[in-house]
């Protein structure tokens, strides 16, 4: 079987002996593979004709002969498959085969993710008379309606591109106002290769300033997002751009990094200072206390310049982030249990020109700061079930065009029940106090499912 394995190697560089037929040590190699071509044919037609039953005496004789010449033959090619001519042509073949075989495997097999997301809501307070006092309901930022909604769910397609690239496009499905919109969520390549640990990241996503918003919500622990993230961020700040990354390398986890951006979406608007009107720096810091503790801590800013902003916003803005998360779990092992701690604290600076979106002639001068918080706890009792609690509050500005004495707060808790680590069903209680006025409470029961390939979550 290796001297037939062998000769099916070395017809494989045929064609690259054919190339030099006028070298006489060539011509005698392709004798040699006729001949070897031969012979295995005859032994091809005697295992045929055995498995049919005793073949006749003269076809016996004829095929020791042939066997023999086989194995004569075969040991010249063993000879010759031992030149470094003939070891370096197979060899070629073989590496040209398999590269071949893996790019077609990336090519046309990326990993296919789906996300499907869906709630049932009720709320004390109706979503369409909720106003939160010094905080104008921006992007993705105020409540869940009432009763059954589809959510947000999601379709990703990622792949290593080739030995430096690596791609993926995330796509959004969900339901607005009675209507159903597809968008592009994230669309973005990164390097793989690049040295001294740097990664580039170009397209289409989520920016990675504070910790939530670059998780996909389908990862956070509470069916909604904080406050916070809902009033400076509009539920989550994501872009076209570029993003520069850079990893120590040291035993802590320290991150450094910063972020070109469009400037379309909120707090932003208009894509000022020539289509670059945000931009971003991060840094984070983490690591292990232990063998049954982890941690993550980090400050982020986001720069942008506002045109037509969906507040009415005019002028420069900032956003300054801190965020810090703790995990303790038996062995280390979150998935039998444990407890999370993570809180983010935002600033949201402004300096500019408030003009009313319906009425351009009124106009004031923005020039203050709010501030927002939360933080949560998720104690993890099983592999089934977890249970969680959230404290958010925001602080509003006295002055400016959403002056308010008022600041807005809201406690939530959670039960989660998980059937695998690809299903589960979530119970969320919340009492949110917007406005002086008006109090929310609100029940929702939401369900998530995982299909297909799906990578780890971010820590």
């Amino acid at each position: 079987m290796r001297k037939s394995l062998l000769a099916l190697a070395v017809l494989a560089v045929l064609p690259l002996a054919s190339a030099q037929a006028a070298d006489p040590a060539t011509d005698r190699r392709i004798e040699l593979l006729e001949a070897q071509v031969q012979a295995l044919q005859a032994e091809l037609r005697a295992l045929q004709a055995a498995s049919k039953g005793t073949p006749p005496a003269e076809s016996v004789a004829s095929q020791s002969a042939q066997v023999d010449s086989t194995a004569a033959t075969a040991e010249e090619i063993d000879d010759l498959a031992a030149t470094p001519e003939a070891a370096d042509a197979t060899a070629a073949v073989a590496a040209a085969d398999g590269s071949q075989g893996a790019s077609s495997a990336n090519a046309f097999n990326p990993a296919i993710t789906l996300i499907l997301n869906g709630s049932y809501s009720h709320h004390s307070l109706d979503p369409d008379a909720y106003v939160r006092a010094g905080f104008p309901l921006v992007g993705e930022g105020g409540p869940a309606p009432d009763g059954f909604s589809l959510g947000e769910s999601e379709l990703a397609l990622s792949a290593n591109i080739d030995d430096k690239f690596y791609g993926q496009l995330t796509l959004a499905v969900e339901s607005e106002d009675g209507q159903d919109e597809v968008a592009i969520e994230e669309a973005y390549i990164d390097t793989t290769a690049l040295p001294a640990g740097f990664s580039l990241r170009l397209g289409r996503f989520f920016s990675n300033i504070g910790y939530l918003n670059g998780h996909h919500a389908h990862t956070d622990s509470f069916f909604d997002r904080p406050l916070a993230y809902q009033a400076f961020l509009g539920g989550q700040y994501g872009d076209d751009g570029a993003q520069l990354r850079w990893v120590a390398p040291t035993d802590l986890l320290f991150e450094l990094g910063g972020e070109i951006m469009r400037g379309e979406p909120y707090p932003g608007g208009g894509a000022q200072r020539g289509g670059l009107g945000t931009r971003t720096l991060f840094a984070h810091l983490g690591g292990d206390a232990g063998h049954e503790s982890a941690w993550l801590a980090g400050v982020s800013m986001l720069d942008t310049r506002a045109e037509g902003g969906e507040d009415g916003f005019n002028g420069d803005a900032r956003v300054f982030l801190a965020d810090a998360t703790w995990k303790w779990a038996p062995q280390g092992n979150f998935k039998d249990g444990g407890v999370t701690v993570r809180g983010e604290y935002f600033i949201d600076d402004r300096d500019g020109v408030y003009i009313d979106p319906e009425d351009p002639a009124v106009a004031l001068d923005w020039d203050g700061r709010r501030r927002g918080a939360y933080v949560e706890t998720v104690y993890r009792i099983n592999r089934l079930w977890d249970v969680g609690y959230r404290y958010d509050r925001l602080w509003a500005d006295n002055g400016g065009p959403y002056a308010s004495t008022f600041d807005p707060d809201r406690h939530s808790a959670e039960l989660t029940w998980r059937n695998s680590e690809f299903s589960l069903f979530r119970l969320q209680v919340s009492h949110d106090r917007p406005n002086a006025d008006d109090s929310d409470t609100a029940v929702t029961v939401q369900y998530q499912a995982s299909l297909g390939a799906h990578g780890a979550h971010k820590f």
